[in-house]
């Protein structure tokens, strides 16, 4: 891919909190929740740039959207990153990585970074997961818990959150970190969730990940998208880090039962525990990889995010039944 990003870049405007939108970069924008932070903008009459590998890709999940300028890059060139990043005040950083390829979540924030500060970026976002935390010490996990991950994929994590937070101490660029656990809504895909609502569609068989009676939270996708907008619009976001929890507390057992009662049929699923896992996984390199996850199904992460609430007011909650009916409408 050419250094020369391509940017199509509509009229700058300004919003009430008086950030230039053309100055807000959703870096790695073409996954569920990219769409939902722009969704968020959008509504908010807000101009945004979205930057990824694939322009095409970009066209197809932004193109329609007059408010949303095009950039295309590549992530391994410096100067690529610096000409996607010009003109950015606030970017929002949520590069996705294969299963299985987790040790360049460090190096590729690390240039990001480097990138940003080099096209005079002010502030970054990174939407980070629970993975840093490792197994929990407390019923409910505060932003003061200790990050003592145990799994190569939590350290590359925790090694990421670690570059972040470094880059705000230089004083060349302000950061903060929004963890989020396992979301669903429409067209999230890769929610543990997803076969169960696509099941309830088709009356085929769904494929769980269990044990699926214990507990367990998810984010409403779009309540993720609104909570960032507010978070990126906030003076006292930066310098530190945020969890966004759920509706509740629930179970994969009661959300798949709710998915298929709104569907109107019986459920019917068939549930992967460790080792079944560890045989699919035999064929299947990203099923492979969940095996060294699965002791959040065991021992889940249940976020505490009562500072953000303190920072922001009421967090969008939407409650499960109502995200589950707005989910199967989207299918």
């Amino acid at each position: 891919m050419a250094d020369n990003s391509q940017i199509h870049q509509p009229t700058q405007t300004r919003t009430s909190e008086g950030i230039s939108m053309e100055s807000i970069a959703l870096i790695g924008a073409s996954g569920s929740l990219g769409k939902s932070i722009a969704a968020a903008l959008s509504a908010r009459s807000t101009r945004y740039r979205v930057i990824g590998r694939s322009e095409s890709s970009l066209k197809v999940s932004f193109g329609a959207d007059p408010l949303a300028s095009l950039v295309s890059w590549n992530p391994d060139s410096p100067e690529s990153i610096r000409r996607a990043l010009a003109d950015i005040d606030t970017a929002i950083y949520m590069v996705g990585v294969n299963y299985w390829q987790f040790e360049l979540h460090p190096q590729l924030i690390k240039k990001t970074l480097d990138g940003a500060v080099a096209a005079g970026v002010k502030k970054l976002l990174l939407i980070g997961t629970v993975y840093p935390f490792g197994r929990p010490q407390a019923e409910r996990v505060s932003e003061d818990h200790p990050r003592q991950p145990h799994t190569f994929k939590g350290r590359m994590r925790k090694e990421q959150e670690d570059l972040v937070l470094a880059a705000h101490e230089t004083g060349k660029i302000q950061t903060a970190i929004l963890r989020l656990p396992d979301f669903y809504g429409p067209g999230v895909d890769k929610s543990f969730l997803w076969s169960a609502f696509q099941s309830a569609k088709t009356g085929k068989r769904a494929q769980l990940v269990g044990p699926i009676d214990t507990p367990h939270e998810f984010v409403y996708i779009p309540d993720a998208g609104a909570t960032v907008a507010r978070l990126i619009a906030t003076r006292g976001a930066w310098s530190k880090a945020w969890n966004l929890g759920g509706a509740g507390v629930t179970s994969t057992r009661a959300m798949a039962a709710e998915i298929f009662a709104q569907a109107g049929r019986k459920p019917k699923y068939t549930v992967a525990g460790k080792t079944m896992l560890r045989i699919f996984g035999l064929f299947n390199p990203m099923v492979r990889e969940l095996v060294e996850m699965h002791y959040l199904q065991t021992s889940p992460v249940i976020l505490d995010d009562t500072r953000l609430k303190d920072l922001l007011g009421e967090l969008p909650k939407t409650p499960y039944k109502e995200g589950i009916r707005q989910t199967l409408a989207s299918i």
